[in-house]
């Protein structure tokens, strides 16, 4: 079964996750942004030379999951990061409000079918996780889902139950990928309340700016501390070898990326991804129609 590597920011699988205790920025001594952009081009280039061997080898496959409050930087992270590498072997999904055929599907279905095929990387801009965070914000978005176990009241006590069958189920389907070729890694790009109120002021202040806002933004905002509570308990339960989640200074979206890229390549080594050997017999008709190009 695959595992990850050790990396920076990895969360433990001790259950000791303290969400108020994550980092939120780094020290000044590590934001050099000569030095951060320097390295940032280096892993953009490493990680697209793996990603070729990957998608060559066709054995193995990479999801990478990206969670986190609005504005924190998922969408220009993914951008970032993945700009060099070949689009033939990555594949990206956003998850959003789900769909009236999703909503007849279980709550991994459409998660499931979006899973990366063996070669490539897969992205998940937010992903199944929205079930143990927005919907457990919001616990009457379960009645959209037809579920026949459901308890009369839906607060926090009478789901308690409910919250942990779904952690088993995130884990449960983590640990098949990760047997049947699939590394997970899950990064919660950890901004803090301070900073997204001033990327939501730069979102009012600039008009190319204004299409990212919506008045919703500030509603789920105002449910901030609800959200942190389900984080930090979703993140303490669903941290394992084989997924292991990666608590994400956010607050610079620079060194925010670094530490990304820097994560997966270390993963992406340690994979070892190897291209194809040609067998004899296949190698000797290639020297025959090598010969025969070179005579023409």
């Amino acid at each position: 079964m695959l595992k990850a590597v050790k990396s920076n920011f990895q969360v433990g699988i001790d259950n000791q996750f303290k969400l108020s205790e994550a980092a939120t920025i780094a020290d000044k001594s590590e934001l050099d942004k000569k030095t951060l952009k320097k390295e940032l081009g280096d892993l953009r280039q490493e990680l697209a030379e793996l990603q070729h061997q990957l998608f060559a080898e066709d054995k193995r496959s990479l999801l990478i999951v990206f969670q986190a409050m609005d504005a924190a930087g998922k969408d220009s992270t993914i951008r970032s990061v993945f700009n060099r590498v070949n689009p033939a072997g990555c594949q990206v999904s956003s998850f959003k409000q789900p769909s009236s055929l999703e909503l007849d599907h279980d709550f991994m279905w459409r998660s499931n079918i979006r899973a990366p095929e063996r070669g490539k990387i897969g992205i998940f801009n937010r992903s199944y996780y929205e079930e143990g965070l927005v919907v457990r914000v919001h616990p009457d978005y379960l009645k959209y889902q037809r579920l026949n176990d459901l308890p009369e009241t839906l607060d926090e006590k009478n789901l308690q139950g409910f919250w942990q069958n779904r952690f088993e189920s995130f884990n449960d389907y983590e640990k098949h990928l990760a047997r049947n070729g699939t590394l997970v890694l899950k990064f919660w790009l950890n901004v803090s309340k301070e900073e997204q109120k001033n990327r939501f002021l730069s979102r009012l202040n600039e008009p190319e700016k204004n299409w990212k806002f919506s008045s919703g933004d500030i509603k789920e905002r105002a449910l901030w501390n609800d959200y942190m509570h389900a984080y930090e308990e979703l993140i303490n339960h669903t941290s394992k070898e084989h997924a292991p989640w990666y608590a994400i200074p956010a607050d610079n979206k620079l060194y925010m990326r670094v530490q990304v890229a820097r994560t997966i390549v270390e993963n992406l080594r340690a994979m070892n991804p190897q291209f194809p050997k040609v067998e004899k017999k296949e190698g000797e008709k290639f020297e025959e129609m090598k010969r025969l190009l070179e005579s023409e």
